[in-house]
């Protein structure tokens, strides 16, 4: 199945106010991390997902953990997911296991497998955690795609909490996509205007959190 949003869409011209703009969007802000209430870990196969997770508890940054993650239909397995081929094994299933090979607890470990998008990452989510009880919450995700995820996070959990995003850079096609980087080469414009394409998309769809103001290029 295709995305209703191509992985690297056609690009117009960027003046440094949009790359100033969407980088603001699409990567968020820049927090220090600090010790939360829980942790959410949005679903893939990118090892970051299990590695910035097992960094955060390893920190004492956090001592409950969201898994989220059945299998995507639009995604591709990351090479580093040995089980990539099986079609039958959840995300959710492979960042536990590389969880508990590294020592954390299982009852600290809550997990859902039934979704396939980020959206439905947070709806299952609310199934197997109680939000309304946290004040902060820790945020596992690919940087580029941080305002999309916080912004499904604020739509759908309890307005008192506070995100605090613990993020993970990509490489796509031998080239590292990062906040400061991304502007410099097309593939990194591809995919921080795909993102924010997704953001005025799904916004607009009352999915996320809308823009206030959206970029006009």
């Amino acid at each position: 199945m295709n995305p209703i949003i191509p992985k690297e869409p056609i690009i117009p011209e960027f003046t440094e106010s949009d790359v100033e703009f969407l980088t603001a969007i699409t990567f968020e802000k820049e927090l220090r991390p600090q010790k939360c209430d829980a942790l959410f870990v949005f679903s893939g196969t990118h090892s970051g997902h299990w590695e910035k997770v097992i960094e955060a508890y390893n920190l004492n940054y956090v001592d409950k953990i969201i898994v989220t993650g059945g299998r995507s239909l639009t995604g591709i397995p990351h090479p580093d997911w040995d089980v990539n081929t099986d079609r039958e094994v959840s995300e959710a299933q492979v960042i536990v296991s590389f969880l508990i090979s590294a020592g954390i607890p299982s009852h600290i470990i809550f997990t859902e497998e039934k979704s396939t998008n980020s959206l439905e990452n947070v709806i299952c989510a609310l199934e197997v955690f109680d939000f309304t009880k946290i004040q902060s919450l820790m945020v596992v995700c690919k940087s580029h795609a941080t305002g999309r995820q916080i912004r499904t996070l604020k739509k759908h959990l309890p307005n008192q909490i506070e995100y605090i995003p613990f993020t993970f850079n990509t490489v796509y096609k031998g080239t590292e996509v990062n906040r400061n980087n991304w502007m410099e080469t097309e593939i990194g414009r591809k995919r921080v205007w795909g993102e924010y394409l997704r953001i005025n998309h799904y916004g607009s769809k009352g999915d996320i959190l809308p823009l206030d103001v959206c970029l006009i290029v």
